[in-house]
């Protein structure tokens, strides 16, 4: 028998919120460390630290580089940086983004359970797309215990409705009453097992996160040939089948889930949209100027000719227009600039608005 003492939390979109009304109900005597990882910008300070210390009894700290792994505190991931768990110690590191993301939910997620299985208790609140779900199902690989937010009860349903579809999450509770939950789960006595090496692809997986130099340069990469690209490098993505759930990752390591790969290569559809309405509007103004210009000349069959390829690039970028106005191809479910709750984490620390 043994002991969870290790808390690992994720959000995104309306995560701030969550994350503080969680904070402020553990108990100062909470026996486990609390890791958290926010999606937010790459650029900027992030006062979440701040924010989430001002509610929580427990101390909360940005996270750094060999931070040992302490009981009784919360640390934050900090912004363009991965928060992995290495044995007792906590791991910054610029490896390749997950789902778009640095830090991402599912790095924090895997490593923790490559490096404590069992003694895991993983928590997913309110974020849109698919993010955490991956990390999710790793933690039940390895033994330990899967918790997600009521999706009724978040602010975003997406990423807690996925940890519960398909990563299968073990516990599901509303926000006022994860606290509890949480601390039950790391007060009582739990089947803790000897250690088992964990798979070959988990480790993998943490080691390309870190930027190892021997997993990068593996000739075999993680899965099978996917045929599809990936929207980071435009490198081939290889698809990996875990717990029923299909992801993907290109050769140097960035990673996508079904759901955010499916929104990014959206928002890549319309950026070629607008670049091909730019292109049309160019040929339309270009082509009424030397069809004009033709005309002045006397030279009628070059004007005609001018004349009809402006017609038919108006027609054109009409179509193009209708397309984008409609929205048909947009991808994801959150409004640009409230992923991660980011105009709450950048703010002053010192603003009691801050969250």
């Amino acid at each position: 028998m043994g002991q969870r003492d290790v808390v690992v939390i994720g959000a995104s979109a309306g995560g701030v919120e969550a994350l503080r009304d969680l904070l402020a109900a553990l108990p100062q005597d909470l026996p486990a460390a609390v890791l958290v990882v926010l999606h937010v910008p790459a650029s900027g300070r992030s006062a979440l630290p701040a924010i989430l210390g001002r509610v929580s009894a427990l101390p909360v700290h940005a996270a750094t580089d060999g931070m040992p792994l302490q009981v009784g505190t919360v640390a934050v991931a900090v912004p363009d940086r991965h928060l992995l768990v290495l044995d007792e110690h906590l791991l910054l590191s610029r490896g390749p983004r997950e789902n778009g993301h640095r830090p991402a939910v599912d790095v924090l997620f895997r490593s923790a359970a490559r490096a404590h299985g069992p003694r895991v208790v993983s928590v997913v609140l309110s974020g849109a797309l698919d993010d955490g779900t991956a990390g999710t199902i790793a933690v039940r690989a390895r033994g330990g215990v899967t918790v997600a937010q009521d999706p009724a009860d978040a602010i975003y349903a997406s990423m807690p409705l996925h940890a519960i579809e398909f990563g299968r999450a073990d516990h599901v509770a509303p926000l006022a009453d994860l606290a509890a939950l949480v601390d039950r789960l790391v007060r009582e006595e739990a089947d803790v097992p000897a250690d088992e090496p964990p798979p070959d692809l988990m480790t993998t997986e943490t080691r390309m996160a870190r930027l190892d130099g021997e997993a990068m340069d593996q000739d075999e990469r993680p899965g099978t040939p996917s045929g599809f690209g990936c929207p980071s490098c435009h490198g081939a993505l290889f698809s990996i089948d875990e717990g029923g759930l299909e992801r993907y990752r290109c050769r140097v390591g960035h990673a996508w889930s079904p759901e955010a790969l499916a929104a990014e290569q959206a928002q890549a559809l319309e950026s070629a949209l607008w670049m091909a309405l730019r292109g049309l509007e160019e040929q339309a103004a270009l082509s009424l100027r030397l069809g004009q210009r033709a005309e002045g000349h006397g030279h009628r069959h070059s004007a005609s000719a001018f004349h009809r390829r402006h017609d038919e690039a108006l027609q054109a970028a009409g179509l193009l227009r209708g397309l984008l106005e409609r929205g048909v191809l947009a991808g994801g479910d959150v409004p640009d600039g409230v992923d991660g709750g980011l105009d709450d984490t950048l703010g002053d620390p010192a603003d009691p608005r801050g969250a």
